[in-house]
């Protein structure tokens, strides 16, 4: 089984996809409320369970100090899945990220250097400079304090049916 659980915030805002292990295990231990289960039945030889769809947290969790944390996903999710150079919106299957700064030239991997690009944009600039290419960002990469999940996780992970009542405000 590859199901995997939306957790929500305790204000129902998407917070982030864990896989269903985690999902029953914050149910077992009193942290979450289900609010949407999967058909599938999750058996022990004591209990037998739905399978969590869409959990919710109890409690307010403080914010991270650290912020988002960098990710190739997350560095999608930041850009919308578009490419920063030609504006196509593309699945993340035809994505990568381009470093700004070429690492060949000390850019590192950073969220205010890597940008979504698509396969032919990212091959046409190379270990270029924009400049040297012709070719910049549509938005300049930054460091994000949160990141839009609604729409972006339906198009990440293919958010199943009962994700689509708590994705819907986006």
């Amino acid at each position: 089984m590859s199901k995997r659980a939306l957790l929500l915030s305790a204000w129902y805002l998407p917070v982030r996809v864990v896989k269903w292990q985690d999902a029953v295990k914050l149910v077992y231990l009193g942290n979450v409320d289900v609010l949407a289960e999967y058909a599938e039945e999750i058996r022990s030889p004591s209990v037998t369970w739905k399978m969590p769809a869409v959990v919710r947290q109890r409690r307010a969790m403080p914010a991270r100090a650290v912020g988002v944390r960098f990710s190739r996903t997350n560095v999608y999710l930041r850009d919308d899945y578009t490419c920063q150079y030609c504006s196509r919106k593309l699945a993340e299957k035809d994505l990568t990220f381009d470093h700004v700064v070429p690492r060949s030239r000390g850019g590192r991997k950073t969220f205010t250097n890597i940008v979504t690009a698509c396969r032919p944009c990212n091959a046409r600039k190379g270990s270029r400079t924009c400049d040297q290419a012709g070719m910049f960002p549509v938005r300049e990469p930054y460091q994000p304090k949160a990141l839009p999940l609604g729409a972006s996780l339906a198009l990440a992970y293919g958010a199943p049916e009962e994700w689509q009542p708590y994705l819907a405000s986006d």
